[in-house]
């Protein structure tokens, strides 16, 4: 079994509330949700209005199937067009 983490930071620059951001984070989960098969939450910088650390996991028995669909998760936050990608890990267990 092979385990694939991703961990990313996001700025979301036009947000002037907490209540922004939310809305903001909320798209990037639902989108990411709905396009690849992983598990995502806000794990971090909860409190902090523009910026957001986001996780992602996925589980798979081939760790080249799971590096690539975590890498295809990064280009997909790439073109997000209200949160900018400021840095990512991946991390395969």
């Amino acid at each position: 079994m092979e385990v694939g983490i991703l961990q990313v930071e996001l700025n979301i620059s036009s947000a002037q509330s907490l209540k922004d951001k939310r809305r903001v984070v909320r798209s990037v989960l639902d989108r990411v949700r709905a396009s690849f098969n992983v598990s995502a939450a806000e794990v971090d910088a909860l409190d902090k209005w523009q910026r957001a650390i986001l996780g992602f996991a996925a589980v798979s028995n081939d760790p080249t199937h799971v590096r690539g669909l975590l890498d295809k998760l990064v280009d997909h936050l790439r073109r997000h067009p209200e949160a900018r990608l400021s840095d990512y890990q991946i991390e395969l267990i």
